[in-house]
């Protein structure tokens, strides 16, 4: 007869570790007492390339040539970004450190159930989070756009874009407005 584990307890590293199983524990050990081993010959071959290094700097100054130290040669080999490729790099940078999930949190809890989200558009140079949504009413809208405005995550709001769905039979106001958020310390 087949086993069947229930577990009600509530997902924490407690319960994690206690149904680890023990081949992953052994695997953990062994890759730590490895490392040992490893860290051991990195610092020794970077012990023998200094005084590699040191001893080429001395024959060179015994020989009368001036001694370039290896990083220099290295650096002055390196490509240097055009600005278009500076800024492209920026951009990417700025992207990926937007606080997403704070943003994204705030403005899930702020939306009543009237109100449906259908885009959520960061921009991360300009720090605006541009919404698309639609709700029942204009009342339903314009309260959402003050509920948004009175959040700590946002400094500005404003409305952009409104209009009726005359497709749909309900006809929901589908509207679109812009948050700009305070940087986050």
């Amino acid at each position: 007869m087949k086993r069947i584990r229930i577990d009600f307890a509530e997902p924490s590293l407690r319960r994690t570790l206690f149904h680890t199983p023990r081949l992953a524990w052994a695997l953990l050990a062994t890759g730590m007492a490895l490392c040992v081993p490893a860290a051991l010959l990195a610092s020794r071959y970077l012990a023998e390339e200094r005084a590699f290094e040191a001893e080429l700097a001395a024959r060179a100054t015994a020989a009368g040539a001036p001694a370039a130290p290896m990083a220099s040669q290295a650096a002055a080999r390196a490509p240097l970004l055009t600005p278009a490729q500076a800024g492209a790099v920026n951009a990417a940078i700025m992207q990926l450190n937007l606080p997403w999930r704070d943003l994204h949190d705030a403005v899930a809890a702020a939306t009543p159930p009237t109100v449906a989200l259908l885009a959520l558009e960061p921009d991360a140079r300009r720090r605006v989070l541009r919404i698309t949504a639609e709700a029942r009413n204009s009342d339903d809208m314009l309260a959402y756009v003050e509920r948004m405005g009175s959040l700590a995550w946002f400094e500005g709001v404003a409305l952009t874009r409104h209009e009726i769905n005359e497709q749909d039979p309900n006809r929901p106001i589908r509207f679109q407005f812009d948050a700009q958020w305070r940087p986050q310390r």
